[in-house]
């Protein structure tokens, strides 16, 4: 097993050669990060996967954001289909060749027909749930509601944007380009392509950890890290099956 190192980071920056099959936008992106007992988390990941830590810490996140224009590589978007409302639960992971990504534990959507497709073709742990948002003069009002769990989340851009800066701990958190997932007790790998986030601290008056509860994970304190990205403009790429470790 080995751990990436910096350059290997940033050369998952590079656009994959090959074809994409669809693009999507990502907008009003919130990324708050709480610090978690890494042997904890690595109970949760599949064989192959390994923790991956900024200065031995672990961490999961919640991501609340708004998904837009998604559509097939050769057709255009469809109206009241191609736009939704999406949070997903994650946490920080690489392979044995030093590859690193991002594991989903969950990924919520107010969209019925993009739960199914997603679980359908990306094998992802998507599920439906009672999503609202409204932006107010730049204030994100964004709401979620699974079953009896719920949370709110209000939170605004501040200036100045810029990108995170390479070996920084904003850098690890969101530069991220490889997904990991399992199918039918096989690992497998999505790359996806966009330029790095515009970022930046924002003002955050509202927040839940309902979401990490819903997922398993018990957290009653707030936080750690919390950054805000405007959005970017996204290339998705087909899954591949994991070639194992090299």
């Amino acid at each position: 097993m080995r751990r990436p190192q910096l350059e290997e980071r940033l050369q998952l920056r590079q656009r994959p050669q090959r074809a994409n099959v669809m693009y999507q936008r990502w907008e009003n992106l919130l990324f708050l990060h709480w610090e978690y007992d890494g042997e904890t988390i690595q109970k949760t990941l599949p064989k192959g996967l390994y923790v991956d830590t900024f200065d031995g810490r672990a961490f999961i996140g919640i991501v609340p954001f708004y998904m837009k224009n998604i559509r097939p590589r050769f057709l255009p978007a469809v109206p009241g289909i191609s736009n939704f409302l999406e949070m997903n639960l994650r946490t920080y992971v690489h392979d044995g060749n030093g590859n690193s990504g991002v594991w989903f534990y969950s990924l919520d959507a107010n969209q019925w027909l993009a739960v199914k497709l997603a679980r359908g073709l990306f094998h992802l742990p998507y599920f439906q749930a009672k999503m609202q948002a409204q932006d107010i003069n730049g204030c994100i009002d964004y709401n979620w509601k699974r079953g009896d769990h719920e949370s709110s989340f209000v939170y605004t851009a501040q200036q100045p944007l810029q990108t995170a800066e390479p070996g920084t701990l904003e850098f690890f958190l969101v530069e991220r380009y490889i997904l990991f997932c399992m199918y039918k007790n096989n690992l497998y790998t999505g790359h996806v392509h966009h330029k790095p986030y515009p970022i930046c601290q924002p003002k955050l008056d509202k927040w839940g950890s309902d979401f990490l509860d819903i997922n398993g994970f018990e957290c009653d304190r707030a936080p750690v890290h919390s950054l805000m990205s405007p959005g970017v403009d996204v290339e998705v790429f087909a899954l591949e099956k994991h070639g194992g470790v090299k």
